[in-house]
């Protein structure tokens, strides 16, 4: 048996697809209408956790934090879960990101948060200009713009309709000016990396890869694929990222990274909860939604574990 708890029908299409084109038993857990128990054990299973950081986007608030209770419960009987407690805990925090990678020698943007917007302002200048702001929880592309100058960052967070992380944690980091307009987001199914992509950027930082985000942001059609699978793709440090996701519980995820003029790499962003583009999957022939159901049923005959 599978289980996969999420909180969004339309990103879980692909999912349940690969499912049953495999003939899997599987179980999908709408949070916002689950009714679970925590005083009764739960069933033998895989389960695999694909709550989102942006769920609040959607009318789910407080799921991410159900989530926790669920994720601790399904531990506590020693259920195989993928994505577990601490995988939420970074999904759910930049901040914990960034030190977190950063204790792999995985360089992040310089950074500052705080609950504060005058906080921000004043320290601004520790970062310098141009820089962006984006939210602490976020997804989505939340709270992301560009600032050149104190006085356009100040202007910002006095407008009446300034929104605030959902956390209320917002960050100023450092501008990254890339010599193109493209980031590149890798996937990694079962720790292992899988494959990168290349994210066009030209049109905005919304770059969600799932099907139903590119029908939302309603984008003109281009020549050139937003998203492109890279076929000769190369890093010399992935085994640092594999080393991450297996230390932080992390079974599945996307991580995006841009270069700057000099080709170094800055990594901005892990997506535990990842989604993937079938145009680029379909051009490029390599199917993320596939290998993550082929992994999860290959969990079934390993021994009990607590993450994967």
């Amino acid at each position: 048996m599978i289980v996969i708890l999420h909180e969004n029908k339309e990103w879980i299409e692909p999912f349940v697809m690969a499912l049953q084109e495999i003939n899997a038993d599987y179980e999908l857990w709408y949070l916002p209408e689950i009714d679970i128990d925590f005083n009764e054990a739960p069933q033998d299973a895989i389960y695999y956790n694909r709550m989102s950081a942006s769920s609040h986007t959607r009318g789910h608030r407080y799921d991410p934090e159900f989530s926790v209770a669920i994720l601790e419960w399904l531990k506590r009987y020693d259920q195989t879960v993928v994505n577990g407690p601490r995988a939420l805990d970074l999904e759910i925090s930049k901040l914990r990101q960034y030190q977190e990678l950063e204790k792999f020698n995985i360089k992040t943007p310089l950074t500052y948060g705080s609950t504060n917007t005058d906080m921000l302002v004043k320290n601004a200048d520790k970062i310098g200009f141009p820089l962006i702001s984006k939210h602490n929880r976020a997804g989505k592309g939340l709270g992301v713009y560009k600032f050149n100058s104190a006085q356009e960052l100040k202007s910002f967070f006095a407008k009446k309709d300034f929104e605030s992380s959902i956390d209320g944690i917002n960050l100023l980091q450092a501008y990254i000016q890339a010599p193109e307009p493209f980031i590149t987001r890798m996937e990694f199914i079962g720790g292992k990396f899988f494959y990168a992509v290349r994210v066009d950027t030209s049109e905005g930082f919304e770059l969600c890869p799932a099907d139903e985000c590119q029908i939302e942001s309603n984008c003109p059609t281009s020549e050139i694929p937003k998203f492109k699978i890279l076929k000769d793709f190369s890093m010399p440090n992935i085994d640092a990222y594999e080393k991450f996701l297996s230390a932080n519980d992390i079974g599945i995820s996307g991580i995006e990274f841009i270069l700057d003029e000099q080709g170094r790499p800055w990594t901005y962003d892990v997506n535990v909860n990842t989604n993937y583009n079938s145009q680029a999957e379909a051009e490029g022939g390599k199917f993320a939604y596939k290998e993550v159901i082929r992994y999860l049923n290959s969990l079934h005959g390993s021994s009990k574990i607590k993450s994967a």
